[in-house]
């Protein structure tokens, strides 16, 4: 199935929101940060906001569904994209640039007493010490190995590789937030009927404990920069697989990916807003996107390594 993509094709941007509710009542969890708690603020007319999910773990989750936990492979949809597996000394799979927080930026990847990849990424790279890096070449030695990272971004940090100048930002980013919001105030206590009065420092003992859930209107917003996959200058049919996988991820993720925390389930609210380019453009269906992407990968294919799936070994 051939995806219409022609309404994208002046346009710099795709920004599309959509708004989500709790599947059961009106409370939620937002997430929480270790030295702030959550993340509450104020616009300039004092209207009360909260970051429900910052875009660090969007990415994550967008990246999830892509991912065949049971399979420890890519969804039928996406199978032949590129990716690095990763494997211990003993041949059992430990984890992918799918599944890695900074992708092919992993420890697991380029930390490995086996260089063998590290050495061939060095070389593709045509990395110098000095001088202009190619960030050209970044992008289709990423497409070779792991086109993942051209969506989600990449920071290749390590100082042996041109000193740590190969970056690229997220071509797709996204964030939740929730406006006008209160605070729901409530608490609870873990009971220990053989010792109440126990030391609560080892787990004995009635520990009584308080909790903090927000009702608001929650919103969903994702952002993807069309100029920046373009100018990977991988040519118009990776432009058009970058597009598909990036809708891709974000209709699997409305889908099936809104169980964001026990206390923070959602669902949504209604139906896509794209409020750029233009309001006529709706994006693909799950299904048509599903569809189309096994053929559009294909068309790609002289871009890929082959084997498709590049194995590391991570020794220690």
């Amino acid at each position: 199935m051939a995806l219409d993509l022609s309404p994208l094709d002046n346009a710099t941007r795709v920004l599309m929101e959509v708004d989500l509710k709790p599947v059961q009542g009106s409370r939620f969890q937002p997430t929480g940060f270790p030295d702030l708690g959550p993340a509450s603020y104020e616009l300039a007319d004092g209207t009360s906001m909260l970051l429900v999910e910052s875009a660090q773990s969007m990415a994550n989750r967008l990246e999830v569904g892509c991912w065949d936990e049971e399979n420890q492979a890519m969804v039928a949809p996406l199978s032949g994209l590129p990716y690095i597996a990763i494997f211990d000394e003993e041949e059992r799979f430990l984890s992918s640039s799918v599944l890695e927080a900074h992708r092919v930026n992993s420890p697991y990847i380029l930390e490995s007493k086996d260089k063998t990849f590290f050495k061939a990424l060095k070389q593709e790279l045509e990395v110098v010490e000095k001088g202009r890096v190619d960030f050209n070449l970044l992008a289709k030695t990423m497409a070779k190995y792991d086109v993942n990272t051209l969506v989600h971004g990449l920071f290749l940090a390590k100082s042996d590789i041109a000193g740590g100048r190969f970056k690229l930002p997220r071509s797709l980013s996204a964030f939740i937030e929730a406006q006008d919001v209160t605070i729901a105030s409530s608490g609870g206590v873990k009971r220990d009927d053989v010792d109440p009065s126990g030391d609560t420092r080892k787990g004995f003992g009635h520990v009584p404990f308080h909790r903090e859930e927000y009702t608001g209107k929650i919103t969903a917003y994702f952002n993807l920069d069309l100029a920046q996959v373009r100018g990977y200058r991988l040519g118009e049919d990776f432009e058009k697989l970058l597009i598909a996988l990036a809708l891709f991820k974000i209709r699997k993720f409305l889908d099936s990916g809104l169980r964001l925390r026990t206390a923070c389930d959602l669902e949504t609210d209604g139906a896509i807003r794209v409020t750029r380019p233009d309001k006529d453009f709706q994006p693909p269906s799950l299904g048509e996107l599903e569809e189309a992407l096994p053929e559009l990968i294909e068309a790609n294919a002289s871009l890929f390594a082959e084997p498709r799936v590049t194995k590391v070994v991570y020794k220690t």
